[in-house]
């Protein structure tokens, strides 16, 4: 199959302005779910596999900078420059609550229970927020150094993590006492930080440079010089045994983590690449650009270590040419014939 030397991406029209935020839901019983923020104003929600739109959640009269989905992909969270957070329902796309700011949101990020909601921004406080009293004042904790760019939850929501716009630095702080505990330091402020699916490792871009953190230990694990400066990385949540990154030079490019060796750049953006995430499963990874559109690109075959790890798991190994015939059937295959199908499976 020749394709494999060019990646084909799905590409998501439907934003008029540069996206800047990307969020996949984890795998819930109706598939997973893919949610953008754009200076638009209008969030998108999405079939994370299709990259088919779902709705537009209306009512944010600013640029949206940040975006989430709960764990159950019920509800979703939105930063902007209107300054306010709201969150919605991701099935109606109505608003539930809009929590007022003092200044431009740049980000939010659901606690793991769904329970609370982080936000930080321009104001230089990192606020959290009961959903189950919504109306209650958020709590405060410690005023940030700098303004906020990203803020993500740890250890079970027992830990914040926040980077600063106008500093280097990723800031690690203690839920119970709203002290810092640990600061990781880069040389430049660090525009993207991904705690990996299993707890394990901190991934940032900074300037040119994208590293891997210890998420228990706060060590640095690795640290790999970028061809470019580098807005947005990804660690592939399965095996973690690749990354992905891009930014200025408009590509999307994926390494090999252990070795920091460049194995694919995939070319389509007409804009720098913004941000960058992983599918929940690790089968595709999905890139928001200044040029307003989204691309998601297909990780490509498994290599031999990948295969052979899923049969040590237990898992039936099946011949690549199998696998190729069944997606050729199911794409061939009328909606009628896969619905029969279904329909003979379940009996």
């Amino acid at each position: 199959m020749d394709k494999k030397k060019v990646a084909v991406p799905l590409v998501c029209h439907g934003h008029s302005r540069p996206v800047v935020d990307l969020f996949y839901s984890p795998i819930t019983p109706d598939g997973f779910f893919l949610i953008s923020a754009s200076k638009d104003s209008s969030p998108m929600l999405r079939n994370g596999e299709t990259g088919d739109w779902i709705g537009t959640f209306e009512g944010h009269k600013g640029a949206v900078w940040s975006c989430c989905l709960d764990t159950n992909a019920l509800r979703a969270a939105t930063a902007s420059a209107d300054f306010s957070a709201k969150v919605w329902d991701a099935l109606t796309g109505d608003v539930l609550h809009s929590f007022e700011h003092k200044h431009i949101v740049r980000a939010c990020a659901f606690s793991e229970d769904t329970h609370l909601l982080l936000t930080g921004g321009v104001e230089k406080v990192i606020r959290i927020y009961d959903l189950n009293r919504p109306d209650a004042p958020p709590r405060e904790v410690d005023k940030s150094p700098g303004s906020v760019r990203t803020a993500a939850w740890l250890h079970s929501d027992q830990t914040i993590l926040s980077s600063c716009t106008d500093m280097g630095g990723v800031r690690l702080w203690d839920v119970r006492t709203g002290k810092i505990v640990q600061t990781l330091e880069t040389k430049s402020s660090v525009t993207s930080s991904e705690v990996s699916q299993d707890g394990r490792y901190i991934t940032t871009a900074d300037g040119s440079t994208v590293k891997f953190w210890d998420a228990n230990y706060f060590g640095l694990v690795k640290s790999y010089n970028m061809p470019c400066t580098v807005e947005s990385a990804s660690l592939e949540p399965k095996f973690g045994n690749k990354f992905i990154a891009g930014g200025e030079d408009m590509w999307v490019h994926v390494f090999d983590f252990h070795t920091g060796d460049e194995i694919a750049c995939n070319k389509g953006h007409h804009g720098p690449v913004h941000c960058l995430r992983f599918s929940p499963g690790g089968e595709s990874y999905a890139s928001g650009s200044e040029d307003g559109t989204i691309r998601i690109w297909q990780t490509g075959p498994l290599t031999q270590d990948e295969t052979e790890a899923l049969a040590a798991n237990g898992k039936v190994k099946v011949p690549a040419e199998e696998v190729s015939r069944k997606i050729e059937g199911f794409h061939i295959a009328e909606e009628g014939k896969s619905k029969e199908k279904e329909e003979a499976g379940n009996e």
